[in-house]
């Protein structure tokens, strides 16, 4: 069965200080992938919110151009180019211009690992 959705920002929820609309899992998937994907939308004049998490980020920038600090690093980023964010960095993107920044973010695994509790 074909599965097919459009990529637009009236199809996105806040999240992590931007718009973010979310590719996958499906909501009415029986199984779940072993990644997620969603699309973020960064407005003008802005910056996301600082993130953190025990997962493998790749940033696919599909329109603009932007900064994204990387545990105190900056790379700048344009559409076409690709950034790979580790896991457990914190990391903030940033939008200095006059035109929408907007990226396609897949990360793995799907749910962050349960920490055990030392006993």
């Amino acid at each position: 069965m074909i599965t097919k959705s459009r990529i637009d920002e009236k199809n996105a929820d806040p999240e992590f200080g931007m718009a973010c609309q979310r590719l996958l899992p499906l909501t009415d998937s029986q199984e779940e992938p072993p990644f997620g994907a969603m699309v973020c939308f960064l407005s003008q004049q802005s910056e996301s919110a600082p993130d953190c998490h025990d997962q493998d980020e790749l940033m696919i920038a599909l329109t603009g151009t932007g900064d994204v600090e990387i545990a105190g690093e900056h790379e700048s980023i344009a559409a076409g180019e690709v950034i790979l964010i580790p896991r457990n960095l914190s990391h903030v993107v940033r939008n200095p211009t006059d035109t929408k920044l907007a990226w396609l973010s897949v990360y793995w695994p799907l749910h962050e690992p349960v920490r055990g509790n030392g006993s």
